[in-house]
C-alpha cells in the first residue's frame, strides 16, 4: 500500500508540475502577444493623431515656409520673426475687445445688451487671420486681412464675417 501511495503521489506531482509548466509557458506567450497587440494599436493611434494634427496645422503660419519667408524677405529694415509675430498680432486684435461697442473687426453691429468680442484667433499665413467671436448669445466667425505697418503697428481689414443662428 505504501508503494502504491508513493506511486500515486509521484504521478500526481508529475501531472501538477507538467500542468504548472504548461500554464506558465502559455501565460508568458499570451502576455507577450497581448503586449504586442496593444503596442501596435497604440502606435497606430499615435500615428493617426499625428497625421490629424499635421492636417489641422497645414493652414498655419508655423508650418507655411512661404509665408515665413515673406517676413524674412520683407522690404523693411527689420526682419520679423514669425514666432513672435503670431502672439503680437493676436494680442493687438484681442486688445480691440476693450472698445465700448465691442471689437470693430467682428463685422457685426451690437445686437443686444452685450457687445461682440473675439474669443479665439488663428493666424493662417502672412496675410490672413480667422477668428471666432460672440456676445454670449450669438456666435460667428470672421476672416481678416492683417498688415504690419512700417511703424510696427498692425492694421486689420474684414474680408468676410458670418454669424450663426441661435
Amino acid at each position: 500500500m505504501k508503494k502504491s501511495f508513493l506511486l500515486y503521489a509521484l504521478i500526481l506531482s508529475l501531472v501538477f508540475n507538467i500542468y504548472t509548466y504548461m500554464y506558465l509557458s502559455k501565460e508568458v506567450t499570451f502576455e507577450q502577444d497581448k503586449y504586442k497587440k496593444s503596442t501596435t494599436k497604440l502606435r497606430d493611434s499615435l500615428q493617426s493623431i499625428t497625421n490629424k494634427l499635421s492636417d489641422v496645422n497645414y493652414f498655419s503660419l508655423e508650418k507655411n515656409e512661404n509665408a515665413q519667408n515673406y517676413f524674412e524677405n520683407a522690404q523693411s529694415d527689420k526682419i520679423r520673426n514669425y514666432e513672435t509675430l503670431v502672439p503680437y498680432v493676436t494680442e493687438k486684435l484681442l486688445d480691440l475687445n476693450a472698445a465700448p461697442k465691442g471689437n470693430p473687426y467682428t463685422g457685426q453691429e451690437q445686437l443686444g445688451a452685450n457687445k461682440f468680442l473675439i474669443n479665439k484667433v488663428k493666424v493662417l499665413n502672412h496675410r490672413w487671420i480667422i477668428a471666432d467671436y460672440s456676445d454670449g448669445e450669438y456666435w460667428g466667425e470672421v476672416l481678416l486681412k492683417y498688415f504690419i505697418n512700417d511703424d510696427e503697428s498692425v492694421s486689420f481689414e474684414i474680408i468676410q464675417s458670418v454669424i450663426y443662428q441661435k
